[in-house]
């Protein structure tokens, strides 16, 4: 009887043994017999890594970081924090590995692996960048941490990979500039599209469409140089001297896709339009057909089913981006629509009023009562506009420069209804309307 007892009370303990051994957690540095105990929990943490046990492997690289300070493999065991949030993917890992990873070039600026830290930095908004009509804030923090790689480590190996990513950065932000400037292009809104035109065209040198981009920008300012020339009702000195601006930045638009970008599809185009405008028609140098040659072919086609399939994926399609040729080092160069207009009208009617002066009324955007910020859709645009009351005791302002004619009441009314109606309707400009389209 006592030996039926006892049988099952020693089985009963080893179950219990074994379950509390497991329940205990491992100490890293146990078992470790080793004149290298640091060398030991690294080469644990890195077969960790191997395997996919990210928690594991972070666990053994903090034990040596905290433990052994001094330890030849601090510096690696702290990039290989960052990498095992980084290789964990999601989120919430890429913060942690960006802020690892900065943690090191803070801590080690100087070591080669620093360059690699900062090339991983500026991968995960890479990862993160979407299409040019989407979010663009992941395309300039990329851009952001590839220049900073440039500049930071022109030395290190990595320079190639960060310069041919932070070309693809760039051929996405300008295709949305591109894209926004073509939009108020076709809208009629010339000042809008203009700024962004030059905005594109000033920042991004290596833009697969900078040859469009510039001749659109020739074929702005010639529209407003025949619509100023149109205007009889300003004086012939003011008109003149517009009209020969206007014509001059057309002419340095068309000269400049001959010049540097000769081997684009628009240099003949350019070259006829200075032809008409009766201007000098400029030669461009062999190293500049040489340079945009090799940018051109550089650049890789996109078949009708990678275009059809790049509608399903969220990073966006960068294979037009070239592979020659330097990117731009400099922040986007912001150009302002309602600058544009300011200058042309300051132009015609001279240096506007002090605020305190009573004469006249202090003119306002529509809707907002305020001007809008740089590269911001201006009045115009094809957004509802507030217009006056036709029964309002408002004093009515002086005449403006760029009234074709008075007209009369009824004409006014029908106007302001015509806005009221759709604002989605186009309507006809006449003269410096299309220049100033408020």
């Amino acid at each position: 009887m006592l030996k039926k007892l006892i049988i099952p009370v020693v089985l009963a303990s080893f179950i219990f043994l074994a379950g509390c051994r497991h329940s205990k957690v491992q100490n890293p540095i146990a078992n470790i017999d080793s004149k290298q105990p640091d060398k030991v929990l690294f080469d644990r943490g890195m077969d960790a890594m191997k395997h996919g046990k990210y928690a594991v492997a972070r666990t053994l690289l903090e034990t040596l970081i905290n433990t052994y300070p001094d330890s030849e493999y601090i510096a690696r065991s702290k990039l290989s924090l960052g990498d095992s949030w980084y290789a964990e993917g999601g989120t919430a890992a890429m913060q942690q590995a960006e802020a690892e990873y900065k943690d090191f070039i803070t801590f080690f600026p100087n070591l080669p692996e620093a360059a690699e830290a900062q090339l991983k930095v500026a991968n995960i908004h890479y990862r993160e960048m979407e299409k040019p009509d989407r979010d663009f804030n992941q395309a300039l923090r990329a851009e952001d941490e590839y220049r900073s790689l440039l500049k930071q480590f022109p030395d290190s190996k990595l320079v190639p990979e960060a310069t041919q990513r932070l070309r693809e950065v760039q051929e996405v932000l300008a295709e949305r500039q591109y894209r926004i400037a073509h939009f108020y292009f076709i809208r009629d809104n010339m000042p809008a599209s203009l700024a962004r035109y030059k905005s594109l065209a000033d920042s991004y040198p290596l833009y697969s469409q900078i040859d469009e981009a510039l001749f659109a920008m020739g074929t702005i300012y010639q529209r407003e140089a025949n619509a100023l020339r149109a205007q009889k009702n300003i004086p012939d000195d003011k008109r003149e001297k517009l009209v020969a601006e206007m014509e001059k930045n057309a002419i340095d638009s068309y000269s400049r896709i001959i010049t540097r970008y000769p081997a684009m599809g628009r240099a003949d185009d350019a070259r006829k339009k200075l032809a008409e405008m009766k201007a000098p028609i400029p030669t461009p140098t062999a190293e500049a057909i040489a340079a945009n040659k090799a940018e051109e072919e550089s650049r890789e086609e996109t078949g009708r089913f990678g275009r059809l399939m790049g509608n399903f994926r969220k990073h966006p399609n960068v294979a037009m981006a070239a592979k020659s040729g330097e990117p731009s080092m400099d922040d986007e160069e912001i150009n302002s629509a309602p600058d544009f207009v300011k200058h042309v009208e300051t132009a015609i009617n001279g240096p506007a009023p002090a605020p305190n002066n009573k004469v006249g009324v202090e003119k306002v955007s529509a809707g907002t009562g305020a001007a809008p910020g740089p590269n911001q859709p201006i009045p115009g645009s094809g957004t509802t506009t507030q217009q006056p009351d036709a029964t309002s005791t408002t004093p009515t302002p002086p005449g403006q420069v760029n009234d074709v004619g008075k007209g009369d009441q009824s004409t006014d009314q029908q106007n302001v209804n015509d806005k009221q109606d759709s604002t989605s309707k186009k309507k006809g400009k006449k003269g410096l309307r299309k220049l100033i389209p408020f």
